[in-house]
């Protein structure tokens, strides 16, 4: 934590947890907003639903690889500049995507959008425990994850919109106009939140160790397969929505905001539980009602599928639960894991990222196609999905005993 924290910020935190919230809506806006031109853009641009696809796993790839140097560059050159650059290269990419002619182009500029994004997300938990001690931290973090939620909830709206009324270019348009807000907003509010002498060298052989450090810690590679995993179990849904949605549910693209009002929903009322709760429950528990949430509701949601057609009046209720049980676990997770190695927290946030988007690159570009036109096999990804990461914790629990086991305490934010 850095001991100047209390001088850097005199606004309310509401405020500062909005602005991070804001700059971690990114990397899901810029994929939700376009899931409603999806068959707009393939006919405009003559391709076919392999290369649409494409157009997502290529995003989440750039996003993956990139995460492996927000963090430690945050680590190094400070927090403000990472999100800086990182912004103006998300609006030059939307751009670039507006102005696409070709199913190639726009797959390249999509790749620059996700290789982008995760300054937002990576930076923005690095600058959450810069701020505040865990508890104070969990509750911040689980206010960024309800602010956050308000952005996907609107944005397939807001896309769907556009494309039915503009064109599928605007809504690329729309992203730059947000990527140029957000740049100079944090020009303009956000404080450097990383100390001077906290500073970390960036040279090559010490970036190696780090990442050595890192990756061949077993509990932090758990740690990470606890939280990212079990996430697509409801991103996948997100990553089939066209053919879930349009062709499975017999929704209509202007219909398809009902899905991610109640997923989005469920994350919200997950983060409001786990802030509200900071300080009082261990975080062990926290972690214990998340996972029996996410099981019961994948249970059901196999059982359902298998027994009946999946239908708009039931089936999207259990991703819904599965949502809220998610986001009980991540911000308690994510702090233990940014805590195992105080020193690298920019780089234990980028490796916690680059897992996840890894996860879900290989999601988007494998599994989804494969499951995608099934909701029995689509209930059944999710619930693998899940399962991993539920032994991930089980494995962790066992061999490492005392992690999470204390609660922190909790002093009110201003």
């Amino acid at each position: 934590m850095n001991p100047d924290a209390t001088q850097l910020w005199r606004a309310p935190m509401w405020a500062l947890a909005f602005l991070l919230a804001l700059l971690s809506m990114l990397a899901p806006f810029a994929v939700d907003t376009y899931l409603p031109a999806f068959a707009g853009i393939a006919q405009s641009l003559d391709a076919s639903a392999v290369q649409m696809q494409q157009t997502l796993s290529s995003y989440l790839f750039g996003y993956a690889f990139m995460n492996l140097f927000h963090g430690a560059l945050s680590d190094s050159v400070g927090r403000k500049p990472v999100i800086l650059a990182g912004t103006a290269l998300f609006a030059l990419a939307s751009a670039g995507c507006a102005l696409s002619e070709s199913i190639g182009a726009l797959v390249t500029f999509r790749a620059l959008q996700g290789m982008s994004t995760g300054a937002g997300v990576v930076v923005s938990r690095a600058i959450i425990r810069d701020m505040f001690p865990p508890a104070q931290a969990q509750k911040v973090m689980s206010q960024v994850t309800i602010y956050f939620g308000i952005a996907p909830a609107v944005a397939p709206i807001i896309g769907g919109w556009l494309f039915v009324h503009i064109g599928w270019h605007s809504i690329f348009w729309l992203l730059t106009g947000l990527g140029l807000a957000l740049l100079l907003a944090v020009y303009k509010l956000l404080p450097e939140t990383l100390h001077v002498q906290q500073r970390q060298s960036f040279a090559p052989g010490h970036l190696l160790r780090g990442y050595w450090q890192l990756a061949s810690s077993p509990r932090f590679l758990l740690l990470a397969l606890a939280s990212g995993i079990p996430f697509n179990g409801m991103f996948l849904y997100v990553l089939s929505a066209p053919a879930f949605l349009g062709d499975l549910l017999a929704l209509a693209p202007t219909e398809f905001f009902w899905f991610f009002v109640l997923n989005i929903g469920g994350i919200m009322a997950g983060a409001w539980l786990s802030g509200h709760q900071a300080g009082k429950w261990p975080p062990k528990r926290q972690i214990r009602h998340g996972f029996v949430i996410m099981l019961a509701s994948g249970v059901v949601n196999l059982v359902a599928n298998g027994l009946w057609p999946a239908h708009a009046s039931w089936a999207l209720l259990p991703i819904a639960v599965f949502s809220f049980g998610w986001a009980l676990v991540v911000p308690v997770v994510t702090l233990l894991l940014l805590d195992l190695h105080p020193d690298r927290r920019g780089m234990a946030s980028s490796l916690q990222a680059v897992i996840g988007a890894l996860s879900n690159g290989i999601v988007a570009g494998a599994l989804a196609p494969l499951v995608m036109h099934s909701a029995f096999l689509l209930a059944l990804a999710s619930l693998a999905m899940l399962g991993i990461g539920l032994l991930a914790w089980l494995y962790l629990h066992r061999r490492w005993p005392q992690i999470g086991r204390h609660t922190q305490s909790l002093r009110p934010l201003p």
